[in-house]
């Protein structure tokens, strides 16, 4: 079993009791099905009902929807099935192919004679389509893939090791080197296998890169067909030419999204809307342009002006040929050594790691900094209970002269440059190893 910090999630929301059902979403294949599985084994009754293998089974929902009538159609559809007051969890998978499931949350939380999880592609979970959502009456976890403590775990990491290496950050001191360099060797690893459960499950079995390589590239192409499966008509092709050209994207010296990528004389207006729907669908991640740095960053965000990277770095290096995950896992900090491919798409791949750690722990609202005249650029900005702080994304050892200088704000507390060296500090500025971004 993959270690998941879900699971935690889950075992809380039982602790809880908040009397609401749980909704669990996420792309394709993160890991939603197999985790509520496990999370089931916690109690005396577990129940399934899948709604996109077993279609039937969505009858059990029309009309009366009071909890006696769904229990007895669960019991007369699934022989098997038994209900243990207080000891039950009933886990409705695929719910996007069954609304009036969703709309029977409610009912389900209100009766508390039995706990249960919806889960659904978000890509699918079109909440227009119910009749009636059971605002109040139900708690949302959104599932990613493996993060790169996670990937740690299933490595054969073990937690004291991790917890070791996290109090030099806590204490601002250099990690000891040959733990260092074998940290960045598992983060060169995870940049190019990325947080796929099957992908690592396989990778771990064979410790082959080809199959690891070639599973990756199939779940990207199913990531495809449930674009052209879930977006609405108007968005299907635009969303889908949007995905496909993050790669390309990131290959510029400039790593805004252009539209001109996308489509010839592609322009806002046209792919917008496809662009949030990629977001909202889990399957990317939009980071926003301020033209000034200063707390709440969200007031000076630059219409328009967005780097877009794919929701797991994994997805990201399997559009390219073998040869550059290969370029990638012989990668050291020589920003003018490796792959003639690598040299040019070092700095966005390396943006596009961070992207996934970040966003992965949690960041939902991420923007980057770059000056009208583009003389100035940072790669993040985060904030939290000590306001804005800079994040510099270094793939190599260069100076980071947008960082010191916004570090000579009064109200920047502080800021970190992330790159493939030891822990230091000078004044405000303490630079971490880059896999480090886990815990900022």
């Amino acid at each position: 079993m993959l270690k998941r910090k879900a699971f935690y999630e889950l075992e809380k929301w039982k602790k809880n009791r908040s009397d609401k059902s749980l909704i669990v979403t996420g792309a394709r294949q993160v890991g939603k099905t197999y985790i509520v599985r496990e999370f089931g084994k916690t109690y005396r009754s577990f129940i399934e009902l899948n709604f996109l293998e077993e279609p039937q089974l969505c009858q059990i929902f029309k009309g009366n929807l009071s909890v006696d009538t769904i229990l007895m159609g669960i019991r007369l559809s699934k022989m098997n099935a038994s209900v243990i007051d207080g000891d039950t969890l009933l886990f409705l998978d695929e719910v996007q192919e069954c609304p009036e499931a969703i709309t029977a949350l409610k009912f389900l939380a209100m009766d508390k004679r039995i706990d249960t999880i919806a889960s659904g592609s978000a890509l699918g979970m079109a909440y227009n389509r119910v009749s009636s959502y059971p605002v109040g009456y139900v708690e949302y976890l959104d599932m990613f893939a493996l993060d790169y403590e996670e990937f740690l775990w299933a490595m054969g990491v073990e937690a004291d090791i991790i917890l070791n290496v996290k109090k030099h950050l806590e204490n601002l001191t250099p990690v000891e080197e040959v733990i260092h360099n074998k940290f960045m060797q598992y983060l060169r690893q995870y940049m190019v296998l990325g947080g796929m459960p099957e992908v690592l499950k396989t990778f771990i079995k064979s410790m082959d890169y080809v199959s690891a390589h070639e599973l990756q590239k199939r779940i990207y192409r199913d990531y495809l067909a449930d674009i052209a499966r879930f977006a609405n008509p108007s968005e299907k092709i635009k969303a889908e030419k949007c995905y496909r050209s993050i790669p390309s994207q990131l290959m510029k010296d400039n790593h805004k999204f252009q539209y001109s990528v996308v489509e010839k004389k592609g322009t806002a207006r046209k792919f917008e809307s496809s662009i949030d729907w990629l977001e909202s669908s889990h399957m990317a991640v939009i980071v926003k342009n301020v033209g000034f740095v200063e707390y709440p960053l969200q007031l000076h965000e630059i219409d328009e002006n967005i780097r877009l990277y794919a929701s797991d770095i994994g997805l990201i290096i399997c559009t390219f040929d073998y040869s550059l995950m290969q370029a990638v896992l012989a990668d050291h900090a020589d920003e003018n050594s490796g792959h003639i491919v690598l040299k040019t798409a070092k700095g966005g791949l390396y943006e596009a790691l961070i992207a996934d750690i970040l966003s992965k722990k949690g960041y939902k609202n991420l923007h980057f900094y770059r000056n009208e005249a583009g003389t100035a650029e940072l790669e993040f900005l985060i904030e939290g209970k000590d306001g804005v702080v800079p994040v510099e994304v270094k793939a190599g050892r260069k100076k980071a002269k947008t960082l010191d200088n916004l570090l000579k704000k009064d109200d920047i507390l502080k800021g970190y440059k992330l790159a493939d060296q030891n822990i230091g500090v000078d004044g405000k500025k303490i630079t971490l190893p880059l896999y480090m971004a886990m815990w900022i």
